[in-house]
């Protein structure tokens, strides 16, 4: 049986993986099977009947503002954000050809960590929280740009930028502990909800304004999507090719760390969602970047969902912060995956 289906029409042409469609489906079949548990767990359990009721015919109103005003726009900025994280972790994996790269390995997520510490601790008082995802969104920019400028050597090597990566990521953490240190007690315990990362108390604008800045990334990473795993040769040889190595790295570059930094401006420093979905993505889907990155969204997503679900019904009465779920994943899966990398 031929596992590749073709699609052709006028100047252009096509061919699909049927496994990897299929796990796609199933993919996307756990995502809203999540979505449904997420809707009905939570305080007020639900049955998912009742839910999918009050979804499509409405009901008792303080149901239907339990669903659809504090549970949904909780869960689609979740899943917004687990799809960002993953896709830009994939991407970062890519340009840097080392399988532990992420968002939050490589000084992204601390360049956004340290801007937002800084305005929570200096300057939320007089403009209000409001533009906190936009420091979050700078912050990240500018740690991208000096990893890369200081990585920059007759081009920017996959291997400086690790290393450059991680050393300022080790500076910015470092100046966001001592940021804390001099910051009031109610503005540290904000920070350290933000820096767990949580979807907590999230409203229909914040799932909103996060898929605008996704809509607006899109076509960039659509045209440059198809040039990825030339990243994962060697630069001579995509030279050799006629592939322009330094531009597309930047670009790439630019599209992780605007997926990474959105991601992060509204649902907090969440590690190793950037480092997970991306190898869940490899290993059930073969080597190309749409359908990687299709996985790797939907992998991330879940592992977001999942977590939240977990910190909201877990400890009832208490709401903990996905961040420390996803953690607690997180945390051995790297271990793993350094002592793979070490045999």
């Amino acid at each position: 049986m031929d596992r590749l289906l073709t699609l052709r029409a006028v100047g252009f042409s096509r061919q699909l993986d049927l496994a990897a469609l299929l796990r796609l489906g199933l993919a996307l079949a756990i995502t809203l099977l999540l979505m449904l548990a997420s809707l009905s767990l939570g305080k007020v359990n639900l049955s998912p009947l009742a839910v999918l009721r009050i979804l499509f015919a409405g009901g008792d109103a303080s149901l239907v503002f339990i669903v659809e005003q504090l549970r949904m726009p909780r869960i689609a900025l979740a899943t917004l954000v687990g799809a960002a994280l993953a896709v830009s972790g994939l991407i970062l994996q890519s340009i840097v050809r080392n399988p532990l790269a992420s968002p939050d390995l490589l000084g992204i997520t601390s360049g956004a960590s340290a801007a937002a510490v800084l305005y929570l601790s200096f300057c939320a008082a007089a403009l209000g929280p409001q533009f906190l995802p936009l420091a979050a969104m700078l912050g990240a920019a500018l740690a991208a740009l000096a990893i890369y400028l200081l990585a920059w050597k007759q081009g920017a090597s996959p291997l400086r930028l690790v290393l450059i990566g991680v050393g300022v990521s080790a500076m910015l953490a470092a100046a966001t502990t001592f940021v804390l240190v001099f910051s009031p007690l109610t503005t540290t315990l904000s920070a350290y909800v933000w820096l767990t990362g949580s979807v907590y108390g999230a409203s229909w604008p914040e799932p909103r304004a996060l898929a605008g800045w996704l809509l607006a990334i899109l076509p960039l990473l659509l045209l440059l999507a198809r040039h990825v795993r030339v990243q994962q040769l060697d630069d001579g040889l995509a030279q050799g090719i006629g592939v322009r190595v330094q531009w597309l790295r930047a670009g790439l570059l630019l599209v992780s760390v605007a997926l990474a930094g959105a991601a992060i401006a509204w649902g907090g420093a969440m590690a190793f969602v950037g480092l997970i979905a991306p190898h869940i993505a490899k290993r059930l889907v073969a080597p190309g970047f749409a359908g990687q990155a299709a996985m790797a969204a939907l992998a991330g997503a879940n592992l977001v969902m999942l977590a939240d679900l977990a910190g909201r019904t877990l400890f009832l009465p208490l709401d903990l912060p996905a961040g420390i779920f996803v953690a607690v994943l997180g945390t051995p899966f790297f271990l793993y995956l350094l002592i793979k990398q070490r045999h």
